[in-house]
């Protein structure tokens, strides 16, 4: 693995100081990465615990279980009368279960008319219908359809001739879009995101003659939107696709 401090192999040795300089730099790159990684899973799985548990019943709660399960003398001995533990994930574990189990009865009959009773209640309040709807429909893109996803990484020339920027083609332009647009191409809805927030951006249609298909997987546009640029596909030949890509042609 090599980093961006990686000591340069010259007949110019270092000196001590400058040796033990890198040697910090390079481990934080090593480490920075699973340190934020671990510690954004390990924040997330405790605020899920936080939100769920209250909602889970008194016999569930991780120290009552203990209590079940190894005696309640046991466990006033072993670890105290008033100490209750708290077990991370297990918020998680029935968030999951309970998602999987509204999931089963939403698919049969009766929780489909139960959930259609309940939007006809919701249509009814203006404000609670605008927000239901809203996050209703960005739920359904995200989690339910996953045919509705970027097809392509692309680049297109924004905001004016002559500037590039990275996009993400999703679908084709379809309805009144592409038919009052005034154009000869089939238009491309083409995703434009901001760095180094990609969940933002704009939404353009761009003819399809003007979009330029990359050969990168979306993963790695992202990945170069996200860095401003630093972080190519290829990092040991940015101008060269990465390897398992080339790999891939020459089998075709």
């Amino acid at each position: 693995m090599t980093t961006p401090f990686d000591e340069n192999t010259s007949s110019h040795k270092p000196g001590l100081l400058a040796s033990m300089r890198t040697s910090f730099l390079t481990g934080l790159v090593v480490i920075a990465p699973v340190a934020f990684t671990v510690w954004l899973i390990w924040s997330f799985i405790g605020w899920v615990d936080g939100f769920v548990l209250p909602f889970v019943p008194d016999f569930y709660q991780p120290d009552n279980l203990l209590r079940y399960i190894i005696g309640t003398d046991r466990y006033n001995a072993w670890i105290g009368e008033d100490v209750k533990i708290n077990i991370r994930g297990v918020g998680v574990v029935f968030f999951l279960l309970f998602t999987v189990f509204v999931g089963w009865i939403a698919k049969g009959l009766i929780g489909k008319s139960m959930i259609r009773y309940g939007e006809t209640l919701v249509n009814r309040m203006p404000v609670v219908r605008s927000i239901y709807s809203g996050v209703k429909q960005i739920a359904e893109t995200v989690f339910a359809q996953s045919d509705r996803s970027f097809e392509k990484a692309c680049l297109v020339e924004y905001p004016r001739k002559g500037i590039w920027a990275v996009g993400f083609i999703s679908t084709t332009a379809k309805g009144e879009v592409n038919e009052r647009a005034p154009h000869e191409d089939q238009l491309l809805s083409v995703f434009v995101p901001t760095t180094p927030n990609p969940t933002s951006g704009f939404l353009l249609f761009f003819p399809k003659s003007d979009v330029i298909e990359l050969d990168m997987s979306v993963e790695d546009a992202a990945k170069l939107v996200i860095s401003a640029g630093l972080v190519y596909p290829n990092g040991k030949d940015p101008s060269q696709p990465l390897e398992d890509n080339r790999t891939a042609k020459a089998a075709e």
